[in-house]
């Protein structure tokens, strides 16, 4: 009789499709000497089938019978369930030993199962810089499904896959083209690098302090190749923070007339493609290389992102050297697996997962569009582009008396509604998978409040900035960013600093986006930028005197 385990069509995987026929040696799926002992080695597959009795389930290790029964689990939450479920004698890292030696203080807050789940490196586990196993097999799965022709997950976040994409299709004093409100992680990947910037400007609607997608002209790119020097790639951001989106397919075209590969920042567009609603995903549009924050609209856990590749563009094996470099030499399999588990999340209903984010987000901006002196940002605001977001809704508070950070404020200490990003003169919601009506409904009551004040003082509380400035019309760069970032340095007074070389990475966040950077001359305009915005609140990362009265300038 032939045991049932050598019956079954397919192998003791985590997922549908992966690892190796029975009769051969699995790759770091479970220990190998474990996976031997219940079905014997290669030579013997044969032999064993042949013999009557030869044996049944009982006979097999339980960590075996609960991988058969769990081969439908994404393969790496598969692979994870599988070694934490095994009563090993741990003498190995991380110190809490399996949740053994877990802080009380976290452990109560968050259970002990994710430190029974928080393991290292382990053979059955895969390794992330050469995966053979089940990271290999997760990430040919999210490949698949986002349309990529390979896929590498993140553990340092987009941040990371920013830094991985722009090292690994330029070298130092290339140039690269890129927005000029570009997110921070462009910018540090220059430093890394040593990459030439070429800015572009955004499109930018001053009535509400924000800013759009970009169109490169050929004319920026032609100007480089007659100076012979060309660039080794462009970089775009799509969608913006507030959802919108540039014509990738357009702009890809472009580059790769010039034979140069197309960089997209997708950090907030992960669920692009999977509604008939939803924008298209820059891959479908011939992107090169795309960098999606999946914890951001998808349900991985946060810091966890992808990077996706498609075409033959990019160096692949260059990409891995990027990304060896770049990541931790420990990566969190908790990380790692939420991705996997995330991706599955998404493939079991892809074509309807969304369908109930995207009607409540419409009937939020229904209402919106119905309560006095509420404005609601539409792709009308930004005629040149294609699309927007519609799981991302940003509310003008202007016409209600008040700045963003003042109708935030009472939004969330009367309502309890926290926002994902406030602005001078707007409040973005971003909808997901987890979106409840019932909080929908509770900002809607908030908005009405909001809009009977503003009925009641007229709309005088906010007094408008008459001389405001945009945050990108204005600079020049003297140094590249890393010829900044390691030149000697003073710190000078606020009102000394015009004129002056820039010596830090100053950027308001959220959202991100940086208003001084390094090399940069520090205009007046950019100061009145930066002065204006920390005066309603926002925070200002990067500058060492976080109150800006003065600033770090570069040596001449």
């Amino acid at each position: 009789m032939v045991s049932p385990l050598l019956r079954l069509s397919f192998s003791p995987s985590f997922g549908s499709g992966w690892s190796s026929k029975l009769n051969e040696r699995p790759k770091a799926c479970i220990l190998q000497d474990e996976y031997h002992m219940a079905l014997g080695r290669k030579e013997d597959t044969k032999r064993q089938g042949e013999m009557k009795g030869s044996g049944s389930m009982h006979n097999i290790p339980t960590n075996i019978s609960e991988i058969i029964q769990d081969y439908r689990l994404p393969p790496l939450v598969g692979a994870l369930k599988a070694s934490a479920a095994e009563n090993a004698a741990s003498f190995h890292f991380p110190g809490h030993n399996r949740g053994q030696a877990a802080p009380s203080s976290f452990s109560e807050l968050i259970g002990k199962q994710p430190y029974l789940h928080d393991l290292p490196e382990l053979p059955e586990l895969d390794n992330l810089f050469t995966p053979e196993g089940p990271i290999l097999e997760a990430q040919k799965q999210a490949a698949e499904l986002f349309g990529a022709s390979e896929t590498w997950f993140l553990v340092g976040g987009s941040t990371c896959g920013i830094h991985a994409a722009i090292m690994a299709t330029c070298s130092p004093g290339d140039n690269i083209i890129l927005p000029r409100n570009c997110h921070i992680s462009a910018i540090s990947g220059m430093i890394l690098s040593g990459v030439q910037p070429k800015y572009i400007l955004p499109d930018y609607d001053a009535d509400w302090d924000i800013a759009g997608g970009i169109t490169p002209s050929q004319a920026t790119i032609e100007e480089l190749e007659m100076k012979g020097q060309g660039a080794g790639a462009v970089l775009i951001v799509s969608p913006t923070y507030h959802g919108i989106c540039s014509n990738v397919a357009k702009i890809s075209k472009l580059c790769h007339s010039h034979g140069i590969p197309l960089i997209v920042d997708e950090a907030h567009g992960a669920h692009f493609g999977f509604h008939e609603l939803l924008p298209d995903s820059a891959l479908c549009q011939g992107a090169d290389l795309v960098v999606q924050s999946t914890h951001k609209v998808l349900c991985s856990l946060t810091q966890s992102s992808m990077l996706h590749r498609s075409g033959d563009l990019v160096d692949r094996d260059r990409i891995c050297r990027c990304l060896q470099m770049l990541q931790s030499s420990s990566p969190s399999y908790l990380l790692l697996a939420s991705l996997d588990a995330a991706r599955a999340q998404v493939s079991e209903n892809k074509d309807i997962i969304f369908h109930n984010a995207i009607e409540l987000a419409m009937e939020a901006r229904s209402r919106m569009n119905k309560i006095r002196n509420v404005l609601v940002l539409d792709i009308a605001c930004f005629p040149h582009f294609p699309a927007m977001d519609p799981l991302r809704i940003t509310i003008g508070t202007k016409q209600l008396g008040l700045s963003g950070f003042e109708a935030d404020d009472i939004l969330s200490k009367d309502f309890g509604v926290i926002s994902e990003l406030v602005g001078a003169r707007s409040i973005t919601l971003a909808f997901n998978l987890g979106t409840q009506r019932e909080h929908i409904l509770r900002f809607i009551s908030g908005l009405k409040h909001l809009s009977a004040i503003s009925a009641a003082s007229n709309c005088t509380k906010y007094s408008e900035n008459p001389d405001h400035v945009m945050p990108f019309d204005d600079f020049s760069m003297r140094l590249s960013p890393r010829e900044a970032f390691f030149a000697q340095k003073t710190k000078v007074g606020i009102k000394d600093s015009i004129g002056q070389i820039c010596g830090e990475l100053i950027c308001p966040y959220p959202p991100g986006i940086p208003v001084l950077i390094p090399g940069e001359v520090i205009s007046e305009g950019a100061l009145a930028y930066m002065l204006q915005v920390r005066d309603k609140g926002v925070v200002i990362s990067g500058a060492s005197d976080h109150l800006l009265s003065s600033l770090l300038v570069c040596n001449d």
